[in-house]
């Protein structure tokens, strides 16, 4: 099975629809906030959320709204990737809240071949919704990503 694109399948423009969506539940934000050791009571504290922020309620931790957006993206764009060069300008556009579902689209903006012949640079603008369609987050990134001719190792070689 297919997992990745090859940097010859990237159109400048192209509008990526990520799938499937991922509904946050209360364990991933408890899990996320301890892994990362964040201890801000609005993530974790439900009394101080609500009776002490704007929202009422916890929020989900703006790391794991990355994480979870970049993570939908990796089928359709860094699955086959060499190596991920930049992430830039991470954006919080709306808070997300336990139950919420994410979803991501990303727009390739550039497409750049490199010198060696057989790989090239991908830019993609990435857009995280919830399940109201309420932009969340935004996020660039790029990424090189080899083409068809690419010399890959053979399964279970190693490089020299």
């Amino acid at each position: 099975m297919a997992y990745g694109r090859y940097f010859e399948e990237f159109k400048i423009g192209e509008v990526i629809k990520h799938w499937p969506g991922r509904t946050i539940n209360e364990a991933d934000c408890t899990w996320f906030a301890l892994l990362t050791m964040n201890q801000h009571p609005v993530h974790s504290d439900a009394h101080y959320a609500a009776t002490h922020t704007q929202h009422g309620q916890r929020l989900v931790l703006g790391p794991l709204v990355f994480s979870i957006g970049i993570g939908m993206t990796v089928a359709d764009v860094s699955g086959k990737a060499i190596a991920n060069l930049e992430i830039e300008k991470i954006t919080h556009e709306a808070p997300t809240f336990i139950g919420d579902t994410l979803y991501s689209e990303s727009t390739v903006l550039a497409t750049r071949e490199s010198t060696q012949g057989d790989r090239g640079i991908v830019a993609v603008e990435t857009r995280v919704s919830n399940q109201r369609g309420e932009r969340v987050m935004t996020f660039k990134r790029t990424a090189l990503i080899p083409k068809r001719n690419h010399a890959t190792l053979g399964e279970g070689a190693y490089p020299a």
